[in-house]
């Protein structure tokens, strides 16, 4: 009997404290066993905590933010650290930025969100932008994991995440 590793995603965005998080905690918690996701950011938040507001939103939909924090993609960039399948940044200011070299080349893809975190007014129009964000990652992540696995393998990867970012 083969084991099969889960394929490891990264998701990337400058302070990784909102779709980065989200990404991180949709994928892990509606892919089962057949993908791992991580998330960083190039400036992560110096308190390494989450915007609150993506915590609720994960949480009115049962989404697990146990052990959740704001961390630097430098961790993912270590020898010791987890290979990564595919990167997918998911701000446009991560995409732009020069990123580390990852080990083994990862595929990568970039599914850009707006920021939810700079909307401005009260708190029912803050909440309600994490909410459609949430939903707009929700969306792809779902069309991610329910892909083929002939569109998962290593050379085909790139493509497929990539063009999930059209949908």
């Amino acid at each position: 009997m083969t084991t099969v590793r889960p394929l490891n995603v990264l998701f990337l965005c400058t302070h990784n404290s909102a779709r980065s998080i989200l990404a991180e905690s949709l994928l892990n918690g509606m892919a089962g066993d057949r993908f791992r996701a991580f998330s960083a950011g190039s400036s992560p938040r110096a308190n390494q905590q989450p915007n609150p507001l993506a915590l609720e939103a994960l949480q009115r939909v049962g989404m697990s933010t146990e052990g959740l924090r704001s961390k630097s993609w430098d961790e993912f960039a270590q020898p010791d650290a987890p290979h990564m399948d595919l990167i997918i940044t998911v701000c446009d200011n991560a995409a732009g930025e020069v990123c580390p070299i990852w080990p083994g080349h990862p595929a990568t893809a970039h599914w850009g969100y707006a920021d939810p975190s700079e909307v401005e007014g009260s708190a029912e129009e803050k909440e309600a932008a994490f909410r459609n964000t949430l939903h707009a990652i929700r969306q792809r992540v779902q069309l991610l994991i329910n892909l083929p696995a002939a569109a998962i393998d290593k050379l085909s990867l790139q493509q497929s995440a990539r063009d999930l970012a059209k949908r």
